[in-house]
Protein backbone atom coordinates (compact mmCIF):
# COMPACT_ATOMS: atom_id res chain seq x y z
CA UNK A 1 0.00 0.00 0.00
CA UNK A 2 1.37 3.25 -1.18
CA UNK A 3 2.16 6.05 1.93
CA UNK A 4 -0.77 8.45 0.78
CA UNK A 5 -3.54 5.32 0.56
CA UNK A 6 -2.87 4.50 4.11
CA UNK A 7 -5.08 5.08 7.41
CA UNK A 8 -4.46 5.29 10.68
CA UNK A 9 -6.73 4.39 13.03
CA UNK A 10 -6.18 7.04 16.22
CA UNK A 11 -7.62 5.43 19.31
CA UNK A 12 -4.73 2.99 19.32
CA UNK A 13 -3.05 2.73 16.11
CA UNK A 14 -1.60 5.81 15.80
CA UNK A 15 2.04 6.75 14.56
CA UNK A 16 4.76 5.53 17.44
CA UNK A 17 8.12 6.11 17.65
CA UNK A 18 10.45 2.52 17.17
CA UNK A 19 14.53 2.04 19.01
CA UNK A 20 14.89 1.92 14.86
CA UNK A 21 14.08 5.75 14.10
CA UNK A 22 16.00 6.62 16.81
CA UNK A 23 19.05 6.89 13.78
CA UNK A 24 16.66 8.31 11.12
CA UNK A 25 14.22 10.59 12.95
CA UNK A 26 14.83 14.29 13.94
CA UNK A 27 12.99 14.99 17.44
CA UNK A 28 11.11 18.14 17.16
CA UNK A 29 11.49 20.11 20.84
CA UNK A 30 8.91 23.58 21.53
CA UNK A 31 10.88 26.19 22.87
CA UNK A 32 9.86 25.84 26.24
CA UNK A 33 12.92 26.26 28.39
CA UNK A 34 15.15 28.47 27.38
CA UNK A 35 17.85 28.13 30.36
CA UNK A 36 17.50 24.78 30.68
CA UNK A 37 17.70 23.10 26.98
CA UNK A 38 20.92 24.09 26.11
CA UNK A 39 21.78 21.49 28.46
CA UNK A 40 19.30 18.69 28.45
CA UNK A 41 19.20 18.61 24.74
CA UNK A 42 23.11 17.56 24.80
CA UNK A 43 21.94 15.26 27.32
CA UNK A 44 19.40 13.71 24.40
CA UNK A 45 22.03 13.87 21.98
CA UNK A 46 24.77 12.11 24.27
CA UNK A 47 21.71 9.29 24.38
CA UNK A 48 21.63 9.02 20.46
CA UNK A 49 18.57 10.88 19.93
CA UNK A 50 18.79 13.93 16.93
CA UNK A 51 17.06 16.33 18.71
CA UNK A 52 16.37 20.18 17.47
CA UNK A 53 14.78 23.15 19.22
CA UNK A 54 12.55 25.18 17.59
CA UNK A 55 12.57 28.63 17.57
CA UNK A 56 10.10 29.69 15.10
CA UNK A 57 7.36 32.22 16.36
CA UNK A 58 5.56 35.37 15.79
CA UNK A 59 1.62 35.32 14.71
CA UNK A 60 1.47 32.88 12.11
CA UNK A 61 2.85 30.09 14.54
CA UNK A 62 -0.10 31.18 16.87
CA UNK A 63 -2.75 31.65 14.00
CA UNK A 64 -1.48 28.05 13.13
CA UNK A 65 -2.33 27.05 16.68
CA UNK A 66 -5.71 28.17 15.57
CA UNK A 67 -5.86 26.53 13.04
CA UNK A 68 -5.34 23.12 14.50
CA UNK A 69 -6.77 23.86 18.17
CA UNK A 70 -10.09 23.97 19.66
CA UNK A 71 -10.18 27.77 20.80
CA UNK A 72 -11.19 26.62 24.27
CA UNK A 73 -8.03 24.47 24.48
CA UNK A 74 -5.44 26.39 26.84
CA UNK A 75 -2.55 28.85 25.38
CA UNK A 76 0.35 26.71 25.83
CA UNK A 77 -1.25 23.88 23.82
CA UNK A 78 -1.91 26.01 20.91
CA UNK A 79 1.76 27.67 21.19
CA UNK A 80 3.36 24.51 21.14
CA UNK A 81 1.01 22.56 18.27
CA UNK A 82 1.38 25.66 16.24
CA UNK A 83 5.24 25.51 16.44
CA UNK A 84 5.19 21.84 15.77
CA UNK A 85 2.97 22.47 12.10
CA UNK A 86 4.93 25.60 11.64
CA UNK A 87 8.22 24.03 11.72
CA UNK A 88 6.56 20.96 9.30
CA UNK A 89 5.20 22.97 7.02
CA UNK A 90 8.88 25.11 6.72
CA UNK A 91 10.61 22.85 4.13
CA UNK A 92 13.18 22.68 6.97
CA UNK A 93 12.08 19.08 7.92
CA UNK A 94 11.22 15.49 5.92
CA UNK A 95 8.10 14.98 7.90
CA UNK A 96 8.83 11.19 7.20
CA UNK A 97 11.75 11.26 9.63
CA UNK A 98 10.79 13.55 12.13
CA UNK A 99 9.12 13.16 15.38
CA UNK A 100 7.62 15.69 18.11
CA UNK A 101 8.32 15.55 22.04
CA UNK A 102 6.69 17.13 24.67
CA UNK A 103 6.41 17.04 28.39
CA UNK A 104 3.94 15.39 30.42
CA UNK A 105 2.80 16.19 34.29
CA UNK A 106 0.51 13.50 34.88
CA UNK A 107 -1.71 15.95 36.98
CA UNK A 108 -4.99 17.16 36.60
CA UNK A 109 -4.79 19.95 33.88
CA UNK A 110 -4.76 20.07 30.38
CA UNK A 111 -1.54 19.46 30.10
CA UNK A 112 -1.49 15.51 30.49
CA UNK A 113 -4.19 15.34 27.21
CA UNK A 114 -1.35 17.00 25.12
CA UNK A 115 -0.34 13.96 23.22
CA UNK A 116 -3.58 13.37 22.04
CA UNK A 117 -4.40 17.14 21.00
CA UNK A 118 -1.36 17.12 19.28
CA UNK A 119 -1.97 13.81 17.71
CA UNK A 120 -5.35 15.11 16.19
CA UNK A 121 -3.68 18.17 15.44
CA UNK A 122 -0.99 16.49 13.39
CA UNK A 123 -3.93 14.29 11.70
CA UNK A 124 -5.09 16.76 9.41
CA UNK A 125 -1.58 17.05 7.55
CA UNK A 126 0.90 15.02 8.81
CA UNK A 127 -0.79 11.97 10.09
CA UNK A 128 3.24 9.36 10.24
CA UNK A 129 5.03 12.08 12.53
CA UNK A 130 4.65 10.46 15.87
CA UNK A 131 4.67 11.91 19.08
CA UNK A 132 6.83 10.84 22.00
CA UNK A 133 6.15 11.60 25.45
CA UNK A 134 8.45 12.29 28.61
CA UNK A 135 6.79 11.81 31.52
CA UNK A 136 7.61 9.85 34.97
CA UNK A 137 3.65 9.26 35.92
CA UNK A 138 3.25 6.00 33.76
CA UNK A 139 1.55 7.70 30.32
CA UNK A 140 2.21 6.62 27.22
CA UNK A 141 3.80 4.03 27.84
CA UNK A 142 6.08 2.35 24.99
CA UNK A 143 5.79 5.46 23.54
CA UNK A 144 8.43 7.72 25.24
CA UNK A 145 12.03 8.12 25.38
CA UNK A 146 14.08 5.08 26.54
CA UNK A 147 15.27 6.28 30.28
CA UNK A 148 17.98 4.67 32.55
CA UNK A 149 19.16 5.99 35.40
CA UNK A 150 22.05 7.52 34.07
CA UNK A 151 19.90 9.18 31.93
CA UNK A 152 17.67 10.46 34.15
CA UNK A 153 20.81 11.32 36.72
CA UNK A 154 22.04 13.72 33.92
CA UNK A 155 18.57 15.24 33.44
CA UNK A 156 18.42 16.23 37.02
CA UNK A 157 22.15 17.61 37.48
CA UNK A 158 21.44 19.70 34.17
CA UNK A 159 18.24 20.93 35.68
CA UNK A 160 20.15 22.35 38.39
CA UNK A 161 22.95 23.75 37.01
CA UNK A 162 20.63 25.39 34.38
CA UNK A 163 18.79 26.62 37.40
CA UNK A 164 22.06 28.40 38.65
CA UNK A 165 23.11 29.72 35.62
CA UNK A 166 19.87 31.37 34.80
CA UNK A 167 19.76 32.68 38.73
CA UNK A 168 23.67 33.94 38.14
CA UNK A 169 22.23 35.60 34.61
CA UNK A 170 19.67 37.49 35.88
CA UNK A 171 21.73 39.12 38.65
CA UNK A 172 24.32 40.35 36.56
CA UNK A 173 23.14 41.25 33.47
CA UNK A 174 20.93 44.34 34.73
CA UNK A 175 24.10 45.66 36.21
CA UNK A 176 26.98 44.69 33.60
CA UNK A 177 29.60 47.65 33.08
CA UNK A 178 30.08 45.70 29.55
CA UNK A 179 27.10 44.92 27.10
CA UNK A 180 27.37 41.35 26.29
CA UNK A 181 29.63 40.08 29.33
CA UNK A 182 26.96 38.19 30.94
CA UNK A 183 26.23 36.33 27.66
CA UNK A 184 29.88 35.46 27.14
CA UNK A 185 29.97 34.03 30.79
CA UNK A 186 26.52 32.20 30.45
CA UNK A 187 27.81 30.79 27.55
CA UNK A 188 31.22 30.00 29.11
CA UNK A 189 29.43 27.98 32.02
CA UNK A 190 27.28 25.89 29.33
CA UNK A 191 30.61 24.44 27.52
CA UNK A 192 32.03 23.79 31.31
CA UNK A 193 28.69 21.83 32.22
CA UNK A 194 28.66 20.17 28.60
CA UNK A 195 31.89 18.73 28.85
CA UNK A 196 31.45 17.30 32.72
CA UNK A 197 28.46 15.50 31.12
CA UNK A 198 30.56 14.06 28.50
CA UNK A 199 33.17 13.53 30.74
CA UNK A 200 31.08 12.02 33.43
CA UNK A 201 32.07 14.08 36.11
CA UNK A 202 28.31 16.00 36.13
CA UNK A 203 28.19 15.14 39.98
CA UNK A 204 31.01 16.49 41.05
CA UNK A 205 28.26 19.12 42.63
CA UNK A 206 30.63 21.62 44.72
CA UNK A 207 33.32 22.02 41.30
CA UNK A 208 31.08 23.20 39.06
CA UNK A 209 28.42 25.67 41.05
CA UNK A 210 31.23 27.16 42.20
CA UNK A 211 33.01 27.54 38.38
CA UNK A 212 29.35 29.06 37.66
CA UNK A 213 29.47 31.61 40.66
CA UNK A 214 33.07 32.95 40.35
CA UNK A 215 32.35 32.90 36.68
CA UNK A 216 29.65 35.63 36.67
CA UNK A 217 30.93 37.15 39.87
CA UNK A 218 33.90 38.00 37.76
CA UNK A 219 32.11 40.15 35.11
CA UNK A 220 32.89 44.13 36.33
CA UNK A 221 29.40 45.14 37.20
CA UNK A 222 27.95 48.58 39.05
CA UNK A 223 25.19 47.92 41.78
CA UNK A 224 22.84 50.44 42.22
CA UNK A 225 19.24 50.05 42.82
CA UNK A 226 16.95 48.58 40.44
CA UNK A 227 13.31 47.45 40.95
CA UNK A 228 13.61 43.65 41.01
CA UNK A 229 10.49 41.55 39.35
CA UNK A 230 9.17 38.09 39.90
CA UNK A 231 7.91 35.52 37.65
CA UNK A 232 5.31 32.86 38.50
CA UNK A 233 2.53 31.02 37.11
CA UNK A 234 1.82 28.59 34.61
CA UNK A 235 5.48 26.48 34.21
CA UNK A 236 5.20 27.19 30.07
CA UNK A 237 4.40 30.46 30.05
CA UNK A 238 6.73 31.37 33.33
CA UNK A 239 9.57 30.58 31.05
CA UNK A 240 9.15 29.74 27.24
CA UNK A 241 9.69 33.77 25.38
CA UNK A 242 6.94 32.97 22.82
CA UNK A 243 4.72 32.25 25.56
CA UNK A 244 5.04 35.28 27.24
CA UNK A 245 6.17 37.56 24.91
CA UNK A 246 9.74 37.32 25.76
CA UNK A 247 9.16 38.63 29.35
CA UNK A 248 12.26 38.65 30.45
CA UNK A 249 13.48 40.23 28.09
CA UNK A 250 10.99 43.31 28.11
CA UNK A 251 12.07 43.56 32.11
CA UNK A 252 15.65 44.32 31.37
CA UNK A 253 14.80 46.74 28.63
CA UNK A 254 12.85 48.10 31.52
CA UNK A 255 16.24 48.78 33.35
CA UNK A 256 14.72 45.26 36.39
CA UNK A 257 16.38 42.46 37.65
CA UNK A 258 13.79 39.82 36.92
CA UNK A 259 13.90 37.15 39.51
CA UNK A 260 13.03 33.92 37.93
CA UNK A 261 12.35 30.75 40.21
CA UNK A 262 13.95 27.14 39.90
CA UNK A 263 12.84 24.97 37.49
CA UNK A 264 13.95 22.03 39.97
CA UNK A 265 11.13 23.76 42.61
CA UNK A 266 8.14 22.95 39.79
CA UNK A 267 10.17 19.11 39.56
CA UNK A 268 10.24 18.45 43.02
CA UNK A 269 6.67 20.04 43.70
CA UNK A 270 5.71 17.18 41.20
CA UNK A 271 7.88 14.69 43.09
CA UNK A 272 5.75 15.56 46.85
CA UNK A 273 2.85 15.67 45.43
CA UNK A 274 2.94 11.87 44.81
CA UNK A 275 3.82 11.65 48.63
CA UNK A 276 1.47 13.81 49.52
CA UNK A 277 -1.71 11.99 47.94
CA UNK A 278 -0.58 9.00 49.97
CA UNK A 279 -0.84 10.97 53.35
CA UNK A 280 -3.76 12.86 52.15
CA UNK A 281 -6.01 10.75 50.18
CA UNK A 282 -4.35 7.16 51.10
CA UNK A 283 -3.56 7.05 47.41
CA UNK A 284 -0.51 4.41 46.12
CA UNK A 285 1.07 4.31 49.41
CA UNK A 286 3.76 1.29 47.68
CA UNK A 287 4.89 4.39 45.22
CA UNK A 288 5.22 7.36 47.43
CA UNK A 289 8.09 5.51 49.29
CA UNK A 290 9.85 5.56 45.91
CA UNK A 291 8.60 9.29 45.70
CA UNK A 292 10.08 10.31 49.25
CA UNK A 293 13.11 8.49 48.49
CA UNK A 294 13.55 10.73 45.14
CA UNK A 295 12.56 13.78 47.11
CA UNK A 296 15.24 13.43 49.57
CA UNK A 297 18.20 13.14 46.95
CA UNK A 298 16.78 15.96 44.75
CA UNK A 299 15.92 18.05 47.86
CA UNK A 300 19.91 17.22 49.53
CA UNK A 301 21.35 18.12 46.47
CA UNK A 302 19.13 21.53 46.18
CA UNK A 303 20.34 22.52 49.59
CA UNK A 304 24.29 21.55 48.87
CA UNK A 305 23.76 24.13 45.89
CA UNK A 306 21.94 26.60 48.10
CA UNK A 307 25.06 26.30 50.69
CA UNK A 308 27.88 26.73 48.48
CA UNK A 309 26.06 30.08 46.84
CA UNK A 310 25.41 31.71 50.30
CA UNK A 311 28.79 30.99 51.13
CA UNK A 312 30.29 32.12 48.08
CA UNK A 313 28.72 36.10 49.18
CA UNK A 314 27.70 37.21 45.98
CA UNK A 315 24.77 36.00 44.78
CA UNK A 316 21.21 35.59 46.18
CA UNK A 317 20.51 31.69 46.57
CA UNK A 318 17.81 30.24 44.72
CA UNK A 319 14.56 29.27 47.58
CA UNK A 320 14.73 26.37 49.63
CA UNK A 321 12.09 24.43 48.49
CA UNK A 322 11.12 23.24 52.45
CA UNK A 323 10.77 26.91 52.47
CA UNK A 324 8.60 27.23 49.88
CA UNK A 325 6.22 24.81 51.36
CA UNK A 326 6.10 26.48 54.86
CA UNK A 327 5.10 29.57 52.28
CA UNK A 328 2.03 28.02 50.91
CA UNK A 329 0.76 26.94 54.48
CA UNK A 330 0.43 30.04 55.13
CA UNK A 331 -1.93 30.59 51.96
CA UNK A 332 -3.23 27.55 50.83
CA UNK A 333 -3.26 23.73 51.22
CA UNK A 334 -0.85 21.34 49.53
CA UNK A 335 -3.64 19.52 48.43
CA UNK A 336 -4.38 21.81 45.93
CA UNK A 337 -2.22 20.73 43.16
CA UNK A 338 -4.07 20.73 39.73
CA UNK A 339 -1.49 22.32 37.45
CA UNK A 340 0.84 24.19 39.16
CA UNK A 341 -1.61 24.53 42.15
CA UNK A 342 -0.16 25.57 45.76
CA UNK A 343 3.75 25.72 43.89
CA UNK A 344 2.19 29.43 43.10
CA UNK A 345 1.05 31.16 45.70
CA UNK A 346 4.21 30.10 47.69
CA UNK A 347 7.22 31.17 45.17
CA UNK A 348 5.27 34.44 46.03
CA UNK A 349 4.99 34.30 49.73
CA UNK A 350 8.96 33.27 49.30
CA UNK A 351 9.39 36.04 46.54
CA UNK A 352 8.27 38.86 49.21
CA UNK A 353 10.11 36.97 52.10
CA UNK A 354 13.34 37.81 50.22
CA UNK A 355 12.88 41.25 49.34
CA UNK A 356 11.09 40.77 45.66
CA UNK A 357 8.14 42.20 46.24
CA UNK A 358 6.82 43.02 42.94
CA UNK A 359 5.78 40.23 40.88
CA UNK A 360 4.07 39.08 37.28
CA UNK A 361 1.98 36.17 38.27
CA UNK A 362 1.61 34.91 34.09
CA UNK A 363 -1.58 33.57 33.77
CA UNK A 364 -2.34 31.40 30.29
CA UNK A 365 -5.55 31.24 28.97
CA UNK A 366 -7.24 28.17 29.43
CA UNK A 367 -5.53 27.16 32.44
CA UNK A 368 -8.35 27.31 35.22
CA UNK A 369 -6.06 26.02 38.11
CA UNK A 370 -3.57 28.65 37.98
CA UNK A 371 -6.39 31.22 37.62
CA UNK A 372 -7.35 30.15 41.07
CA UNK A 373 -4.64 29.02 43.11
CA UNK A 374 -2.46 31.94 41.04
CA UNK A 375 -4.75 35.13 40.96
CA UNK A 376 -7.11 33.79 43.33
CA UNK A 377 -4.72 33.72 46.52
CA UNK A 378 -3.45 37.40 45.61
CA UNK A 379 -5.20 38.87 48.41
CA UNK A 380 -4.56 36.43 50.98
CA UNK A 381 -0.98 36.77 49.78
CA UNK A 382 -1.09 41.18 50.22
CA UNK A 383 -2.68 40.62 53.74
CA UNK A 384 0.34 38.79 54.75
CA UNK A 385 2.95 40.79 53.08
CA UNK A 386 1.94 44.68 52.70
CA UNK A 387 4.42 45.85 50.54
CA UNK A 388 3.47 43.35 47.80
CA UNK A 389 2.74 44.05 44.13
CA UNK A 390 1.29 41.81 42.34
CA UNK A 391 0.05 41.84 38.75
CA UNK A 392 -1.42 38.90 37.09
CA UNK A 393 -1.05 39.25 32.83
CA UNK A 394 -3.40 36.82 31.08
CA UNK A 395 -1.25 35.14 27.96
CA UNK A 396 -3.62 34.49 25.14
CA UNK A 397 -4.22 34.78 21.35
CA UNK A 398 -6.39 37.76 21.27
CA UNK A 399 -4.32 39.75 23.90
CA UNK A 400 -1.90 42.25 22.34
CA UNK A 401 1.78 42.44 23.59
CA UNK A 402 1.62 46.18 24.24
CA UNK A 403 -1.44 46.08 26.27
CA UNK A 404 0.56 43.04 28.29
CA UNK A 405 3.37 45.49 28.61
CA UNK A 406 1.37 48.31 29.72
CA UNK A 407 -0.33 46.55 32.73
CA UNK A 408 3.44 45.51 33.67
CA UNK A 409 4.27 49.09 33.11
CA UNK A 410 1.87 49.96 35.67
CA UNK A 411 3.01 47.61 38.10
CA UNK A 412 6.72 49.42 37.47
CA UNK A 413 5.74 52.60 38.37
CA UNK A 414 3.95 51.68 41.48
CA UNK A 415 7.19 49.76 42.35
CA UNK A 416 9.98 52.86 41.79
CA UNK A 417 7.44 54.90 44.01
CA UNK A 418 7.91 52.80 46.42
CA UNK A 419 11.70 52.27 46.25
CA UNK A 420 11.78 56.40 45.77
CA UNK A 421 13.10 56.11 42.65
Amino acid sequence: MKRDEQTVDFTENYPRFTPEMKKTHTILVPDMLPWHFDLLIHVMRREGYRVDVLHNEGREVIDEGLKHVHNDTCFPALCVIGQYLNALKSGKYDPDKTAVLITQSGGGCRASNYVPLIRKALRAEFPHVPVLSLNFSGLEKGNGLELNLGFLLRLGYSIFYGDLIMSCFNQTKPYENNEGDSAKARVKCVEEIKKALDGGKYKKLKRHVNFILETFAAVPVTRRKKVKVGIVGEIYVKYSPLGNSHLEDFLLKEDCEPVVPALMDFILYCVINNVNDARLYGKNRKSALVFRYVYHYLYGKQKKIIALTKKHGVYEPLHDFEHLRRCADKVINQGVKMGEGWLIPAEMAALAETGTDNIVCAQPFGCLPNHIAGKGAIRVLKELYKNENIVPVDYDPSATKVNQENRIKLMLATARENLGM
